[in-house]
């Protein structure tokens, strides 16, 4: 194995170390901007994190969140001190 491509290697590895926050958003910027840059080069990297991603999306869209029972909110606005906004009353489904 060569040198280089024993290095790109030990970057794949890096970047799946982090590919969950990438493609959630939470990643420094200079990481992305690394993260991006080793993509551009590497098709295989590419392939596994377009992959993640239409993945993500279509279960976001498949499984939507389902909404929380009010007493539920109630319970977790009372444990957050969060009282004030128990007063206000939220849309009906």
């Amino acid at each position: 194995m060569t040198e280089h491509h024993h290095d790109e290697r030990a970057t794949c590895r890096e970047l799946l170390k982090s590919l969950s926050d990438f493609i959630d958003g939470n990643l420094d910027e200079s990481l992305c901007v690394e993260i991006e840059k080793h993509m551009a080069e590497c098709d295989r990297c590419q392939v596994v994190v377009d992959t993640l991603r239409k993945t993500v999306e279509l279960y976001q869209n498949i499984y939507p969140a389902p909404p929380v029972p009010d007493e539920v909110r109630q319970r977790l606005f009372v444990r957050l001190n969060l009282d004030d906004f128990l007063s206000r009353r939220q849309p009906e489904h």
